[in-house]
């Protein structure tokens, strides 16, 4: 869990006020310093939701994305490119998913050379209770009502689309 700092203070609005005086206001450094935060606020309550289940946030997404696949298998690099991480990253977590016996290594049929990454029954159980847990704690989120978090979603998606995460009017392909 991310650390509490208690300090009778904003620290974010602290260092922006410093930074204003040095450099000018930049709302850009306050956001990104609150979005940075919020980060290891929300990994930290995740990871201590999902700690009884020996996962962490990354793994849990990996197995959900099995999940939602119509076989519950992938292809390691579909894995990386949909969880939008480095290969190694790809590797390290299947290896522990499968050293958990959560997931479990495959020849890709369709690719002599490749490999898929097969969720187990024991995964497919998992990611249920695991699930089940985020849920109720809204993803770390539940200081929000749903108004919040539709806005939230809405404000950030046009960084992903700026990043090339997809196009802007969501059309597959390109």
């Amino acid at each position: 869990m991310a650390r509490r700092l208690n300090l009778p203070f904003d620290p974010i609005e602290r260092a922006h006020e410093n930074w204003a005086r040095r450099w000018g206001p930049s709302p850009a450094m306050a956001a990104v310093t609150s979005v940075m935060r919020a980060q290891q606020i929300l990994l930290g309550r995740l990871d201590a939701v999902l700690k009884p289940y020996e996962l962490t946030f990354a793994r849990y997404e990996a197995l959900v994305l099995l999940t939602f696949s119509r076989t519950g298998a992938l292809p390691l690099s579909k894995i990386g490119e949909r969880l939008m991480v480095h290969p190694t990253s790809v590797t390290n977590t299947i290896d522990r998913l499968e050293r958990a016996g959560l997931v479990r290594r495959r020849p890709n049929p369709q690719d002599g050379r490749g490999t898929l990454g097969e969720i187990t029954e024991r995964g497919r159980e998992v990611v249920e209770a695991a699930t089940a847990d985020l849920t109720a704690i809204d993803f770390g989120l539940d200081v929000y009502d749903e108004a919040s978090l539709r806005e939230v979603f809405a404000l950030l998606r046009p960084l992903r689309v700026e990043a090339g995460d997809f196009p802007e009017d969501g059309a597959p392909g390109r």
